[in-house]
């Protein structure tokens, strides 16, 4: 393996880390958004449902909502200094979707934020700002993902600022990345729902993951045939030396569907909490990876291979040594973040 290749992994990694963490955190905003108004039916129970729902989401992503962004960052510092002709490309011809989802993201901390410091009249409005932002910024990060798929963003740049992401496949890829947010989101809530010892809650989320993944499926067969059609060099390495994790992607989908189900029929044991989650991000990441896989030997396919857009020597090997010293000290950190964000120990 090159250096630039082993770059070109370590850049995949921030993106598969930013797609789980950040699309979860995101995919919580959206059941935010979704959750409603108190029903007349609800207010005979200890506390509305929704009112319950949008508790447990402020507890789940309170201590790590900013903290996740990290990857987001360090995804475009890899690809800016490593691979610059590629970040110059996207940059110069999918401008208008990544302003609209750098907007999201701005939105959707100030309306998060808000909600909490400022109650009263402002928290109604903070708090449909923060919903509809997280909606929007990973679709408009889907049809990034899906522009560069079908390759439309020349080499050199400067491609069409609109036709390039406003295709059948961009915009199928736009609603995938929404779906599976909100499908990872769900299931994490059904975890932590479960923790904290609401069984009508986490009942309330798992129904929510059920669907979703029933959506985001439906979804990725519809992209298939858009790949098909619009991606024939991505699609062509899916179904060849990307199919395994194409496969694996499928069974990981399937076992968490079956979880999901059997868990509503009866009730969630810790065995089933524990498969539930690696079996759901692992059908995610399966697919982000067959995706590398599918495009390789491409950053830009068939426009910019990983080689041709590497940088100088000095360059990948400062990153390279740069992201095994954060693996050494930043990694465990914000691992030890998430278990005491998991054991309900933060404030």
């Amino acid at each position: 393996m090159s250096e630039a290749d082993l770059v070109a992994v370590i850049l995949w990694v921030g993106i598969t880390l930013y797609a789980v963490f950040g699309g979860a955190d995101f995919g919580a905003g959206m059941w935010d958004l979704l959750a409603g108004r108190e029903r007349p039916r609800d207010r005979r129970r200890r506390a509305p449902l929704t009112e319950r729902a949008r508790d447990q989401i402020d507890r789940s992503i309170g201590p790590v909502w900013e903290a996740n962004h990290v990857w987001l960052i360090f995804s475009l510092v890899v690809l800016w200094t490593a691979f610059a002709e590629a970040f110059a490309a996207v940059m110069t011809t999918l401008y208008i979707p990544l302003a609209l989802a750098a907007v999201g993201i701005v939105l959707r901390g100030s309306g998060f934020a808000f909600r909490h410091a400022l109650p009263g009249p402002v928290r109604g409005p903070a708090t449909r700002v923060f919903g509809v932002s997280s909606l929007l910024t990973p679709f408009f990060m889907g049809t990034v993902a899906g522009a560069v798929a079908s390759g439309q963003v020349p080499a050199d740049g400067n491609g069409d600022p609109t036709a390039s992401w406003t295709g059948a496949l961009p915009l199928l890829t736009g609603a995938i990345f929404v779906a599976s947010a909100a499908y990872l989101a769900a299931v994490f809530l059904v975890r932590d729902a479960g923790a904290a010892g609401d069984r009508e809650l986490q009942r309330y989320f798992a129904r929510r993951a059920l669907a979703m993944a029933v959506i985001a499926g439906v979804l990725a067969v519809a992209g298939v045939f858009a790949l098909r059609d619009e991606a024939r060099f991505v699609y062509d390495g899916l179904v060849g030396p990307g199919l395994p994790l194409v496969v694996l992607s499928a069974v990981c989908g399937l076992g968490a569907l079956a979880i999901l189900a059997l868990g509503l029929r009866r009730e969630f044991d810790r065995r089933m909490i524990l498969a539930l989650r690696p079996a759901a991000v692992g059908a995610v990441v399966a697919v982000i990876w067959g995706w590398f896989v599918a495009q390789h030997p491409y950053l830009l396919p068939e426009e910019l291979s990983i080689a041709d857009a590497a940088g100088a020597e000095a360059a990948l090997t400062t990153v390279i040594v740069v992201f095994a010293i954060a693996a050494v000290l930043v990694i465990p950190s914000l691992l030890l973040l998430y278990v005491l964000a998991q054991r309900d120990v933060l404030d």
